[in-house]
């Protein structure tokens, strides 16, 4: 499954600060400015700084961002549902940013997540390259994987900035992925009243 992202191995070594600063330089020059007028004498190391926070996600371990669970649930079974999961991400084929909401929901089988959990699984998977379909089986997966419920569901919407910036311009047009497990995936009704539950307000 792509959902799985291996560190870089000793053939391919991470670049050194400097060597992403000097790769910023270079993206100036081939845009047409000038890396050493006033303005952008310290972009490149702005930009580096900013993109180790854009792409942090890399740097996490998911088990750990997990973490632990709790079995003192009352008897409680029914969904629990985290809506409006606001995130940032970037498409991994123009790296520019996808800006949406992530509504995250599971049943739970003897064991639930703290509520922020699922929030930093989010932001785990948006602070990387991605493409919204990868992004959306990554947390479903995450999730399954460590808690074991009787099923999971996600729900993304965003608007991609390389389809409003660049190409075909249309702004304001948003893009709807789904993914369902377990008692979600098979049962229609579980589903729609999932749906249901994101939608009303």
């Amino acid at each position: 499954m792509d959902a799985i992202v291996t560190k870089l191995t000793a053939q391919s070594p991470r670049p050194t600060r400097e060597e992403a600063e000097q790769a910023v330089r270079t993206l100036l020059l081939w845009a047409g400015d000038d890396p050493e007028r006033e303005g952008l004498l310290d972009t490149p190391a702005r930009v580096a700084k900013a993109y180790g926070e854009l792409f942090s996600g890399y740097e996490a371990d998911i088990e750990d961002v997990l973490g632990r669970t709790f079995e003192e649930v009352g008897g409680y079974e029914d969904m629990v549902l985290v809506r409006d999961i606001s995130f940032f991400s970037h498409c991994e084929h123009h790296m520019l940013p996808v800006i949406g909401k992530a509504h995250v929901a599971y049943l739970p089988k003897g064991r639930v997540l703290g509520l922020s959990k699922i929030a930093r699984v989010v932001d785990v998977f948006a602070k990387r390259l991605q493409t919204q379909e990868n992004m959306t089986a990554q947390i479903a997966h995450a999730i399954d994987e460590t808690l074991q419920p009787r099923g999971v569901a996600v729900f993304l919407e965003a608007e991609h900035m390389c389809m409003a910036m660049r190409g075909i311009q249309k702004t304001g047009s948003t893009t709807l992925t789904t993914t369902f497990t377990g008692a979600f995936k098979d049962n229609p009704a579980e589903q729609a009243r999932f749906m249901s539950m994101v939608r009303s307000r």
